[in-house]
């Protein structure tokens, strides 16, 4: 803080999630003195709500799923006696915690002022946080506010029989049955983990396939492994009506065919999206406006600065191309801080951001899709490798695949130009999506992945193979 006016300070950001607090980690790095303000927790959605929580739930759902499979596949004698919940909520609870303290604690040691109160803008470098007065920005004003769940029109949650995907973390138990309306990442995640529970689970999405963003292979493989795993899986399909039960919900579903369905479930998980959060900050003080879905957008998507001069923003207050992914927050973060600080940042590059669903099956994906580059008249070569078709896919016996869609600038349609788009499907893709990170992200050649030994068995030398037989090089593929 200044030493005349501990009010007045460098950098002001709003919102402790993982944009708010990756920008004031930099920036203090930097040698910058920032105040943060943050109403509720810091992490944010990501780490209270979302990413953190959810991916142990859904850690514990493949621990079930496993058993089963030893029991099923490999002929060990394994059962589950029973689901100790509480335990479950427990473990989970504590590695939030744990992660709590440790954001938490970086930010003390980076010298960033923590205020907890609601912040609002007062002018283009001014700020109001209550219960801690106003507070003068030098060099700018960071908006990182987050997102909530989105509800459809006439839907109120209840906490109980209608949930959003926050109300599910938190709720007391576990359903015997769940209707999930919406087939993005989030409804898919959470209608798998409800699955390896033992519920009885459809999911419901209005599109033709399931993550309707990523590519048409991937929705269709990923529906083939939900569906084996017992998932009724409709999509073209939509709500129309629902009734509050006493236990539960009765809703009205219309198929592509216009036939109406009547299901019956204990919860109503509504998955429909999320919606920037922009309530209290009141943009219009400092000569900003939130578009009509709520996004604040960006006047120079270099810097992520908003129209105003040195206010900007990160985060799910973005719109696309933004992705309103916490990885790409933190890139987005690293960038704010440092073009405040007056470095050279490169700016974030959205089509090299990975996408990944973890489900059981999960997927993975970086770069376009076939339709978007067939759609931008690019000439390409596609290539699809069934992990089946290796050692360690039959072993994992999930199926799944890796599509690699490369230009084709070779004579003959050969796959000699750069590399587009790299998407997975199957058992721990997650941890795959890297190699192909770097490969899009460095304009890669097929041929130049293809020099790289992957190391066998594994299903990365899926990935291996698939670029081997692109470059004209395949010995499993021809």
């Amino acid at each position: 803080m200044s030493e005349t006016d501990p009010n007045t300070t460098d950098v002001i950001v709003i919102g402790g999630g993982t944009g708010g607090y990756s920008t004031a980690l930099r920036a203090a790095s930097l040698g910058l003195r920032v105040v943060l303000a943050e109403r509720d927790l810091i992490g944010g959605t990501c780490l209270h709500r979302g990413c953190i929580p959810s991916k142990a739930m859904l850690h514990a759902a493949e621990l079930v799923d496993g058993i089963a499979e030893a029991r099923e596949r490999w002929g060990v004698k394994a059962t589950v006696d029973s689901l100790d919940w509480p335990a479950l909520v427990a473990t989970r609870d504590t590695i939030v915690a744990r992660n709590h303290q440790g954001v938490a604690g970086h930010l003390r040691t980076a010298g960033v002022r923590v205020l907890q109160g609601t912040a609002r803008l007062t002018g283009p470098r001014t700020v109001h946080v209550e219960g801690a007065g106003e507070f003068t920005a030098r060099r700018g004003i960071v908006l990182a506010t987050g997102s909530r769940p989105r509800m459809l029109p006439g839907l109120a949650a209840d906490g109980r029989r209608v949930v959003t995907s926050d109300d599910a973390l938190f709720a007391a138990g576990l359903p015997a049955s769940v209707l999930v309306l919406g087939g993005g990442a989030i409804g898919v995640e959470y209608a798998s983990f409800h699955r390896s529970m033992g519920a009885e689970v459809t999911l419901v999405e209005a599109a033709g396939r399931l993550l309707p963003m990523e590519d048409e292979d991937v929705g269709r493989h990923l529906a083939r492994g939900l569906k084996k795993r017992g998932i009724a899986v409709r999509t073209g399909s939509t709500l129309t009506g629902t009734e509050l039960l006493p236990d539960g919900v009765r809703a009205t579903v219309r198929t592509p065919k216009g036939e109406e369905l009547v299901i019956e479930a204990e919860r109503l998980l509504v998955a429909v999206g999320r919606a920037p959060v922009t309530d209290g900050l009141e943009p219009a003080a400092a000569g900003l406006a939130a578009d009509e879905r709520g996004f604040v957008a960006p006047a120079d998507w270099s810097r992520l600065e908003t129209a105003v001069p040195g206010i900007h923003v990160v985060g799910d207050l973005l719109p696309p191309p933004s992705p309103g992914l916490a990885h790409a927050s933190f890139a987005e973060g690293l960038l704010v801080a440092e073009t405040l600080a007056g470095l050279p940042s490169r700016a974030v590059d959205y089509a090299t951001v990975p996408r990944v669903t973890y489900s059981a099956p999960q997927t993975a994906s970086v770069g376009r899709t076939e339709a978007e580059a067939r759609a931008a008249g690019v000439d390409i070569k596609v290539n699809t490798m069934p992990l089946a078709a290796t050692a360690k896919g039959m072993v994992h016996g999930q199926g799944g695949m890796v599509k690699v869609i490369a230009t084709a600038d070779g004579a003959g349609g050969e796959a000699t130009g750069t590399v587009l788009g790299v998407h997975l499907v199957g058992p721990h893709v997650s941890e795959m999506i890297a190699e192909s990170q770097l490969i899009v992200g460095w304009d890669a050649e097929p041929a130049d992945v293809a020099r790289h030994i992957h190391a066998h068995p594994t299903l990365s030398e899926a990935v291996g193979e698939a670029f081997l037989t692109l470059a004209g090089r395949g010995l499993h593929q021809h």
